[in-house]
């Protein structure tokens, strides 16, 4: 402290000059940081700013949506809903498909009348037709109401909807077999016909079902028709083009030893047919077929065959040797891990078989079946074979197999009308599924009768193996049945079509859809086995609250 003090006594100009240089510092300073200062409250104006008029937008375009732009309805289906018609009957035929496009399936069904529903006013007249003739009706499925009428045929023979570019339309269509033979094609969306053909099938004729779809063979864009007519011990193929029905070669012929039916397999790019009456068992492949019906060969990718299969068919009688028993009563498609099997059903037992090398995967002893083999899930994701046998008079036994190894997951004894539905299945969220079965349950022990069976409705569903639910008793004939999703993954339902038949006498003639949820709640609890292990309620409860599933 004493130099510097005798340090500014010796100079001081030189302490002045230091304080003002140190002043000037300061002043710089002091204005750099207000510079920066009014610089940082600009920017967090500039920011605030910003953040709300992001906030505005975003109100702006909340309120667009909520309130100025409108959401797309919702069609509101009803749970039940009936279409009645007067002095009709009924064809037993029903298609499941969305023919107004609201993403709710509909329903298509064909019955005989003088007059359509007074919703359209459409009489056989119009197109031509006498008085009584066949009606497609479509009917929507939210609420019943008529989508379209349309006077077909005199008579239908064969109904098959869902067929993609028939008569060239972007929609899908249906074709009607009719008599007087006829191919006609309809409009799915509005049932307007595309073409009609007139055909000669010959005398006594019975149409193969289903109508098969076959690839474009006269390059005309749209794929075409292959339909199989069998009249005595010969069956005759016909092809007719999709886009306007015109046939397509001649007929070719087929020789077989009685009645037949016949499934299509699709075994890569191979095709085969498959013609079964109740002692033998004929192949052909599809290029078989086109080659005998236009007497040309043709090369395209899904005509090819398969060695494997062509070494077991006769070249002279088509035979194909699965197996030593006949008495073929179904053959049924089963998917495998990379294709289809065939189930085989005769009257003592039910056989599949692995398509690629034709060799026994399991047998199973089940006599007289009485139904198409129905496919559901009775574990999760593990495919199941549904079976009803015969086991005595107005008797069935109801049968749910596994269909990698044979082995009998679940059954049912019930008794049973002869002309009573068959099964049916629901896929549910739990990736198994719900099985509806007709019939008649009677307790263990109380087998006497003096009565034809009733006819019941009931629900299975693999978390309760020992109850069943009796959703409903029916007294009406039944001309057809089908349960499905009428949206996706919901609104599960069933639809009858009751009335008399083209046989019978006219009469009144009854559509209807019921959600299932509805029967489910005034159900009546079953208990297959003496220990109940929860209250019939919460039974009722928990199967109501299930949710179904769409699969692929």
């Amino acid at each position: 402290m004493d130099n510097k003090d005798s340090e500014a006594e010796i100079h001081p100009l030189k302490t002045e000059d230091v304080k003002v240089q140190e002043n000037h510092e300061n002043s710089v300073e002091r204005r750099i940081i207000s510079k920066q200062s009014s610089r940082l409250s600009r920017l967090s104006r500039w920011r605030t700013a910003a953040f709300f008029i992001s906030l505005f937008l975003c109100l702006i375009i909340v309120f667009a949506f909520s309130f100025i732009i409108p959401c797309p309805e919702r069609p509101v289906s009803e749970r039940t809903w009936f279409r009645n018609y007067d002095n009709a009957v009924a064809y037993p035929f029903l298609a499941i498909e969305d023919v107004n496009e609201d993403k709710v399936q509909d329903v298509l069904f064909a019955f005989k009348a003088s007059n359509g529903s007074g919703s359209f006013n459409r009489t056989c007249l119009d197109e031509g037709l006498p008085s009584p003739c066949a009606f497609v009706a479509a009917v929507s499925g939210t609420n019943g109401g008529a989508l379209w009428e349309r006077p077909a045929a005199e008579e239908v023979e064969w109904m098959e909807c869902g067929i993609k570019q028939l008569g060239g339309a972007e929609a899908p269509g249906c074709l009607l077999v009719g008599k007087p033979v006829s191919l006609t094609a309809v409009d799915l969306r509005t049932g307007e016909v595309h073409w009609r053909q007139p055909s000669d099938f010959g005398a006594n004729y019975t149409v193969l079902t289903p109508v098969s779809v076959i690839p474009d063979v006269d390059s005309d864009g749209v794929q075409d028709l292959m339909i199989f007519i069998a009249t005595g011990d010969k069956i005759k193929t016909f092809i007719h083009s999709g886009k306007n029905g015109n046939q397509i070669g001649s007929a070719g012929s087929l020789d077989v030893d009685g009645k037949a039916r016949y499934i299509r397999l699709n075994l890569g790019s191979s095709s085969y047919f498959l013609f079964y009456t109740e002692n033998s068992l004929y192949a052909y492949s599809l290029k078989d077929l086109y080659s005998a019906a236009t007497g040309m060969e043709i090369k395209l990718p899904s005509l090819e065959q398969d060695p494997q299969w062509e070494k077991n068919i006769d070249r002279i009688t088509h035979h194909l040797s699965l197996l030593s028993s006949g008495d073929i009563r179904y053959l049924a498609k089963i998917p495998g891990q990379s294709r289809e099997n065939i189930l085989v059903v005769n009257s003592e037992m039910a056989t599949l078989i692995n398509t690629q090398n034709l060799q026994t995967l399991w047998t199973l002893n089940v006599s007289r079946v009485v139904s198409e083999p129905l496919l559901g899930y009775y574990k999760p994701d593990v495919l199941g074979i549904v079976l009803e046998s015969e086991i005595g008079p107005d008797r069935k036994k109801v049968m749910i197999v596994e269909s990698g190894s044979g082995a009998v997951q679940w059954d049912l004894k019930l008794n049973s009308r002869a002309e009573s539905p068959g099964p049916a299945t629901l896929s549910t969220a739990d990736h198994r599924s719900a099985f509806l079965i007709w019939g008649e349950y009677q307790v263990a022990g109380n087998e006497t009768r003096s009565r034809a069976p009733l006819q019941k409705l009931y629900l299975f569903h693999p978390s309760y193996t020992n109850v069943l639910l009796e959703l409903r008793n029916s007294t009406d004939q039944i001309v057809a049945f089908d349960a499905t999703l009428f949206e996706r993954s919901r609104h599960a339902c069933y639809v009858l079509l009751r009335g008399p038949q083209p046989s019978e006498e006219p009469g009144p003639v009854s559509l209807m859809k019921r959600k299932l949820k509805e029967d489910v709640s005034e159900s009546r609890v079953i208990w297959l086995s003496q220990v109940a292990v929860d209250s019939e309620q919460y039974v009722r409860d928990r199967l109501y609250r299930m949710r179904f599933h769409s699969r692929a």
